[in-house]
């Protein structure tokens, strides 16, 4: 994969998704899922189906589980989400490092999460991660949530550069390879390609195991020929 950022042309942005793909986010969201499912007669999920289940925002992917009673879960969720996310945040191995590495080489940065938009900006500020980023957008911020390109565009527009393959959209679900390839972006996929399901037609461009891979990914990008 290095060799081929190599013949790519610097990212003048990187978008990120947040939730494992920057931040360790599985322990709060496994917890709050299974206290509104458990709140609304519903049997727990295990890890393997959570990994699977969750990727969309509250307002796409709610009404689809909770049916009529889709408001109810998602305040129950709310809540219970709110109780522990920032004592359980946890920063991914290398993530910081990544973003400042990125941000001192002039590359603009942004978010582009499903999570809710509050608690997106407060994660971030708890991180003191705030000032490396253009704008974070998280769901419900613009007009449709990931995978549609809204807010790829919302994230962007502090910069004024457009969406297209100078701008990088990183993530690690089969939902980020969308949302990037849908607005032009070049993809990136931090994470086992072979755990989620991906169309063969939504191949990321590149695949990466974690940040510090992300890095060396960005570092030969910006190397000269």
């Amino acid at each position: 994969m290095l060799e081929r950022a190599r013949q790519s042309a610097r990212p003048r942005a990187i978008l990120f998704d947040w939730d494992n793909t920057l931040v360790d986010s599985w322990p709060c969201i496994g917890r709050a899922t299974n206290i509104t499912l458990q709140a609304m007669g519903r049997e727990p999920w295990g890890d393997a189906e959570l990994r699977r289940r969750v990727a969309g925002s509250l307002r796409d992917t709610f009404p689809l589980i909770y049916g009529d009673r889709w408001e109810e879960a998602r305040e129950i969720y709310i809540r219970a989400f709110a109780d522990v996310h920032i004592e359980m945040l946890n920063a991914l191995a290398g993530a910081e490092d990544l973003l400042r590495e990125a941000a001192g080489a002039g590359i603009y940065l942004g978010v582009v999460s499903n999570k809710t938009g509050k608690f997106l900006r407060a994660e971030a500020e708890h991180l003191g991660w705030t000032a490396l980023f253009g704008r974070l957008v998280g769901a419900q911020d613009a007009a449709r949530d990931k995978p549609a390109p809204d807010p790829i565009h919302l994230a962007l527009q502090p910069s004024g550069i457009a969406a297209g393959p100078e701008v990088w959209f990183v993530g690690d679900a089969a939902i980020d390879v969308v949302c990037g390839r849908g607005a032009g972006c070049r993809t990136v996929f931090v994470g086992p390609l072979s755990d989620n399901a991906l169309d063969k037609t939504d191949r990321p461009d590149h695949v990466v195991a974690d940040c510090k891979a992300l890095a060396g990914l960005v570092r030969a990008s910006l190397s000269p020929g």
